[in-house]
């Protein structure tokens, strides 16, 4: 499996989540884990990417807003959200964009 992901041709949107960590990370792997094959899993993913040093940066790929929608609102995801503002993250931003040109060396 590739570190990059293959995403279709534009337009399609990203969501860019950066994050800091706080020192409690009890189950933050395993919660990490299962949200990205929770995402694989909605309709309108198209792929995601993700690096932590000092600050986390994970790309989620999505055909359209709608679907980026509904996965903010998906129950698993929202009860994951909390822990992380409680517990997890010391910090965090979400950006979303859209992507109009696509190009890459494979």
């Amino acid at each position: 499996m590739s570190l990059i992901a293959s995403t279709p041709e534009p337009p399609y949107y990203a969501v860019i989540f950066t994050s800091t960590l706080s020192k409690q990370q009890e189950n933050y792997e395993k919660t990490a884990k299962r949200m990205v094959e929770l995402a694989q899993q909605q309709p309108g993913f198209l792929g995601i990417e993700s690096a932590r040093e000092a600050v986390g940066i994970t790309v989620s790929y999505w055909q359209d807003l709608a679907s980026i929608k509904q996965w903010k609102a998906n129950t698993e995801h929202l009860s994951a959200q909390k822990t992380g503002r409680q517990l997890w993250y010391q910090s965090f931003s979400v950006r979303i964009a859209k992507v109009e040109r696509d190009y890459r060396l494979d």
